[in-house]
């Protein structure tokens, strides 16, 4: 299967003053996706993508930020908020591209024995390495490292968390899996028992995995964040609650939680403290959620259980500019669509199928010279096909002509920029391709 990329790559520069990075001659937030080639040991032949905020403590936090499976770390950047988030907080993210195939195209590697040993190879050690690079380079805090992803990369969090105890200070993981959940490449999905609906282990088992892969640790262990919708049906549900048990026996602790609120709507917390009151283990069920996590807000709440959210990054003052003689249009809160110009828009679509299931990873490219602001995407699926779960987007009907609308975070697409969106669907045996896709009434070139 051709996996294809769409890259955005551009360079960051800036100065340290007065404990802030501030650029001698760019605005605030200018900063860009930058792809870094050379960044030490790289037993997984990953590709590297940083973002530095140009405004910054002199030491900023790093958080590592992981796609799933056949996505990037490019589209990582444009479809979360972890990077528009790092302009208001001041932190580095980096940006992963995993390389190694598996069911659904590039993933994670979290089934190899190489990639179960702490410093054994394959890409946790290319993951490590790239958090040193950040400190290297950019005064990155090594006291002050975070993981998070989505998918293949919610299970390379929990992966990292387990290997990396001292480097990690902190994990937040969707939708994905415990440490040591896959026996070996076969187990990986779309078939295998560790995603199959049927594993389940005491948590003194899952507990000894975590141990065992850094037996002679014996620090502090970095807390858990974990996040699973409840309609899952790609990485089952019921594996939320094997996470729960993995890390709340790590830590000693209860396997009833020691409270559980609703801090919005769909969203039932449940939070496992230490005797002196910390939250070590936080474990969101997203009602009505399929596998289409982090949405809006997510990062956030992700962001504030690490600490980095108090007190934010102050950005620099801005100069007032004289008012216009004549009163500025006041734009529309909800601002229509901008439809591309024909032939302005690229669509890449590759489809992982298996027996009676497939998944989708749309990538949409703006090729046009203005930008795109709210989109929808129309497209006929197959006879036989019908979604029944998608992520960074919208989709209505699940059969037909169906029309695929931005969520909250990717709304914009700025010229030559892109979004990666996906969805899981059941089939009859038709695996195809929709032959054609229209953005806001226009047909794109298809890749």
């Amino acid at each position: 299967m051709k996996i294809r990329r769409h890259l955005l790559l551009a360079v960051a520069t800036s100065l340290a003053l007065i404990g802030l990075a501030v650029p001698a001659s760019r605005p605030a937030y200018a900063a860009s996706l930058t792809e870094v080639t050379s960044f030490g040991s790289n037993p997984g032949g990953m590709r590297m993508h940083i973002y530095v905020p140009d405004t910054r403590p002199a030491n900023p936090p790093i958080v590592v930020a992981m796609h799933g499976c056949g996505g990037s770390g490019p589209g990582f950047y444009s479809s979360s908020e972890f990077a528009s988030l790092a302009d208001r907080y001041g932190y580095i993210v980096i940006y992963p591209s995993a390389m190694q195939e598996a069911g659904f195209g590039k993933c994670f590697d979290t089934w190899s024995a190489a990639a179960k040993q702490r410093n054994g190879g394959s890409d946790p050690v290319s993951i490590a390495s790239m958090v040193a690079y950040a400190g290297r380079q950019y005064g990155g805090d090594q006291n002050r490292v975070y993981a998070t992803g989505s998918s293949s990369g919610g299970m390379m969090t929990q992966h990292m968390l387990a290997l990396y105890p001292d480097l990690f200070k902190a994990g937040a993981a969707f939708m994905g899996v415990p440490f040591n959940c896959f026996a070996n490449a076969a187990d990986y999905p779309p078939g295998g028992q560790c995603t199959g609906g049927n594993m389940n282990r005491t948590p003194q088992q899952w507990g000894d995995a975590v141990r065992q892969a850094s037996a002679s640790y014996t620090g502090a262990r970095p807390r858990v964040q974990l996040w699973h919708g409840t309609n899952d049906t790609l990485v089952p549900y019921s594996l939320l609650q094997e996470s729960i048990e993995q890390w709340t026996n790590v830590f000693g602790l209860s396997q009833t939680p020691s409270s559980s609120d609703t801090p919005q709507a769909n969203w039932n917390r449940r939070r496992y403290a230490d005797a002196t009151g910390t939250v070590q283990v936080e474990a969101y069920s997203i009602q009505g959620a399929g596998h289409s996590l982090p949405s809006a807000g997510m990062a956030a709440a992700a962001l504030a259980f690490f600490g980095l959210t108090t007190p934010p990054v102050t950005p620099p003052v801005t100069p007032p500019v004289t008012p216009p003689t004549s009163p500025p249009v006041t734009p529309p809160s909800n601002p229509p669509s901008t439809p591309p110009a024909t032939g302005a828009c690229r669509v890449t679509d590759t489809i992982s199928a298996w027996n009676t299931g497939l998944t989708a990873n749309i990538t949409i490219t703006n090729t046009g010279a203005t930008a795109v602001n709210g989109w929808s995407l129309v497209f006929t699926l197959p006879g036989g096909q019908a979604i029944t779960s998608g992520w960074n987007a919208t989709y209505s009907p699940a059969t037909g002509q169906v029309t695929a609308r931005n969520v909250g975070h990717n709304a914009a697409v700025a010229p030559g920029g892109s979004v990666t969106v996906g969805f899981q669907a059941t089939h009859t045996g038709n695996t195809a391709a929709p032959a054609s896709f229209t953005l806001n009434g226009s047909p794109c070139t298809v890749a």
